[in-house]
């Protein structure tokens, strides 16, 4: 990356910032009152890269209605999270993202020039353009659709950065991108935020990886989990060079449920966080859990909870 394009973009950003939308605005959270940001740019971009810098700011506790991943440029930062009750410290060259509605306070220290550099994800733009490519890493697809309200821990991605990761270039190219806009800058910057995203995706699984179970049937099932869009028995089999029918055996006597129990009960769990926590439609959502058509998936919906998925959405 050409040093001096970049220094010229982020400043370029910076100068941008403060013509955003930063409303607070109120929203009811149970039976409380609280703060959040809606989307602060044009209606019309789905995606929106910002420059905050900033010394000696503490903002009020406010949530968020779209996805966000802020990287610590220059400086460091703390975020409080729970009216002030949780706090952790994001330093130069870390990542950190939460997800719509988790809330948190940003507070710069006044010995302290911080530069941020953000990435702004609309909400429905994440489901249908970046959700599908994400879902089979089971622990990120949790953090990402269904937050925990009751764990600070769980409601934001925070890791330091590799000098040499692909992370911290594309962020840099989508802000060079941004802040020199042309026609088709939404459209390379959702190329570079799906590739951004995968390496995310990377990390985060790198980091939160269970050590492998030494039980084949455990192994299994954990492989049904990242691809249990698609998965077949056959495909286990091959995977883990077993016949198909010793396969079956072993999920029967170990876990006490068949290979197609195991799978359906994956989906309906999945389909379960995609139905509370986005707004795809049925159809999308029955696509995104492997089925051929929406028939199928309200099928085995209904069978599973005695309910269709339309009833259970009402239900909400």
């Amino acid at each position: 990356m050409n040093e001096k394009l970049l220094s010229d973009a982020i400043e370029k950003l910076r100068e941008h910032y403060p013509t955003l939308n930063w409303t607070y605005h109120d929203f009811s959270a149970g039976d409380k009152n609280e703060k959040m940001y809606r989307w602060p740019g044009p209606p019309e971009e789905e995606i929106l890269v910002l420059v905050h810098k900033s010394a000696g700011v503490q903002e009020l506790f406010h949530r968020h209605d779209f996805f966000y991943f802020n990287y610590t440029y220059k400086g460091e930062y703390d975020s409080l999270s729970y009216k002030y009750d949780n706090k952790i410290t994001i330093r130069e060259g870390e990542l950190y993202a939460g997800q719509p509605f988790a809330g948190h306070a940003l507070c710069v220290h006044d010995n302290y020039e911080t530069t941020i550099i953000g990435v702004l994800i609309q909400r429905n733009t994440f489901f249908r353009s970046f959700l599908p490519m994400l879902s089979a890493n089971s622990r990120l697809f949790r953090f990402l659709i269904d937050p925990s309200t009751d764990r600070f821990s769980d409601e934001f991605i925070h890791f330091k950065l590799q000098d040499d990761s692909a992370i911290r270039a594309l962020l840099e190219m989508m802000a060079v991108e941004y802040a020199y806009k042309r026609d088709d800058t939404q459209d390379m910057l959702k190329a570079l935020m799906l590739s951004f995203l995968m390496n995310v995706a990377r990390q985060y699984n790198l980091r939160n990886s269970a050590p492998q179970s030494d039980k084949l049937s455990e192994r299994i099932v954990q492989y049904m989990s990242e691809h249990f869009d698609a998965v077949t028995l056959k495909d286990i089999a091959a995977r883990f060079s077993y016949h198909p029918n010793y396969i079956s055996s072993l999920l029967r006597k170990e876990l006490g449920k068949s290979f197609s129990e195991l799978l359906l009960e994956q989906r309906m769990e999945r389909a379960l966080i995609l139905l509370r926590g986005t707004d795809l439609s049925v159809e999308e959502t029955a696509l995104m859990l492997g089925y051929s058509n929406s028939s199928n998936f309200y099928k085995a919906f209904k069978e599973y909870f005695g309910k269709t998925p339309r009833e259970y959405m009402k239900q909400l």
